[in-house]
């Protein structure tokens, strides 16, 4: 990152350099010209006022002493005709008309120019007047062009560039170190509640790097307690088993061989919901592969999965029912047999006696819904936002009894948000509990768009294999 930007600032400052001393060139040799001009034109009007080349006869370069390779003097008939020249023999000389100072003298008064010499083959400023009898006298001065001024200023340009790049190079390494130290010193305090972001538009990125640190953390928490209770959970009935099972082998279980076995199995049985619990949670964690979203209706679902639990919930001697109508919604089968058979498990096992669980499908503000309501023992407000935690019981000793694993809300949780649903609960202690879960179209319509833009991928990558 320092080398980027410390390149960066070198490269900006060498282009700023270039085009200053650019800039200042062409200024310089603008005002270079405009004094040359001037120089020109007061030569001129001193020799117009002294009425110098008014008489023809006066007209001959012996008569004046000039320099050539600096001054030189030329008079113009008002035709164009060159009647005096004192660099040159003005009798074969071209005819001045066409040149632009001499027609703007004649139009305007004065003209002035600058250009090639074709008659001395060298680079003149011309500067022209018109005479009192209507001749034009025009006074050349020889000069560098912008060219050959750079070329004679070259040592000099180089040598500023060179003072100015290395100047450029201790500021911009002064700058970047400037500003990539406060980033650094944030970095290294980042952690620390009280670090402030070194500038205010690093702030969304400081406030978004401490989230996913604290998101980190958390997850990293929940992982251990996960693990811990993972441990605890398997290690019980896993006692168990173990317990009973070295009774019978040392012919200790006498008449309650049966009872010991029956203890074994139920444990056993309980074992197997726990893995297969924490399988789906982790499957669910990763984000299912095997997930098909197809149309389906949850009611008929809903219907299945009561027949399924009738017996569980006469051994608790809870009514269980559904009621409602059509409820459409687009998800996997199994994950929303899942769904439905969690909710009316958990409603069934901390139910009351002769308590009901009523299972309601159908479609209310255009959105379709499920409810599972129980007339059970309820959940108080401290642990309502905490029994969709993995593991979390309200009651660890009825959990026990009933044979629960923690795991049936948690996998709840995960089934709503992968199919991008709302997940509430109202719940009042020693009356009932209702969880609902609302479905919308979003998910649908997410999975039409990807399938057509997969569906172009595919034919555009047919074109491209037809066109080879």
């Amino acid at each position: 990152m320092k080398r980027k930007i410390h390149m960066e600032l070198l490269a900006t400052a060498v282009f700023a350099i270039l085009l200053t001393l650019l800039c200042a060139l062409f200024v310089f040799y603008g005002v270079y010209r405009k004094q040359v001009i001037g120089d020109l034109k007061a030569d001129a009007l001193v020799m117009k006022n002294l009425h110098i080349f008014d008489d023809i006869s006066d007209l001959h370069p012996d008569a004046y002493d000039l320099n050539p390779d600096t001054l030189r003097i030329t008079v113009v008939n008002a035709n164009g005709s060159v009647i005096f020249d004192s660099n040159a023999d003005f009798s074969v000389m071209d005819n001045h008309e066409g040149r632009p100072e001499i027609l703007m003298a004649a139009k305007s008064g004065e003209g002035s120019g600058t250009r090639r010499s074709t008659t001395l083959d060298k680079n003149l400023f011309y500067y022209a007047i018109r005479l009192d009898n209507g001749r034009i006298l025009r006074i050349a001065r020889e000069g560098d062009n912008i060219f050959a001024l750079t070329q004679n200023m070259m040592m000099t340009v180089v040598g500023v560039f060179v003072l100015l790049f290395f100047f450029c190079i201790m500021m911009a390494n002064y700058f970047t170190k400037n500003l990539v130290a406060p980033i650094e010193q944030m970095a290294e305090n980042l952690s620390e509640p009280g670090t402030q972001a070194a500038y205010k538009e690093l702030v969304p990125f400081m406030n978004k790097i401490r989230q996913q640190h604290e998101d980190i953390l958390k997850s990293s928490q929940v992982r251990q307690e996960f693990t811990a209770n993972v441990s605890h959970e398997l290690k019980t009935p896993l006692t168990a088993i173990s317990g009973y099972a070295e009774l019978i082998e040392h012919g200790m279980s006498g008449e309650n061989t049966e009872r010991f076995a029956s203890e074994i199995h139920k444990n056993a049985a309980r074992l197997l919901t726990l893995i297969n619990d924490i399988i789906q949670l982790s499957q669910l964690d990763g984000g299912k592969k095997d997930v098909e979203y197809r149309d389906l209706d949850l009611f008929p679902l809903a219907r299945e999965c009561v027949d399924m639990l009738q017996m569980n919930a006469q051994k608790q001697n809870v009514t269980i029912r559904v009621q409602g109508g059509e409820a459409p919604v687009f998800a996997d089968k199994q994950l929303m047999e899942e769904l439905i058979y969690n909710l009316c498990d958990n409603a069934i096992r901390y139910n009351k006696k002769d308590g009901t669980v009523t299972v309601t499908t159908g479609i209310e503000n255009g959105h379709t819904f499920l409810s599972v309501k129980d007339t059970g023992i309820g959940i108080s407000a401290e642990h309502q936002e905490r029994v969709f935690e993995r593991f979390y019981r309200v009651d660890k000793s009825r959990s026990k009894a009933t044979g629960g694993t923690g795991l049936g809300l948690a996998i709840v949780k995960h089934i709503v948000a992968q199919h991008g649903a709302k997940l509430t609960l109202e719940s009042e202690q020693g009356k009932g509990t209702e969880i609902r879960v609302e479905f919308s179209e979003a998910l649908k319509q997410h999975e039409i768009e990807t399938a057509k833009q997969r569906q172009e991928v595919h034919a555009e990558r047919s074109e491209n294999g037809s066109s080879d």
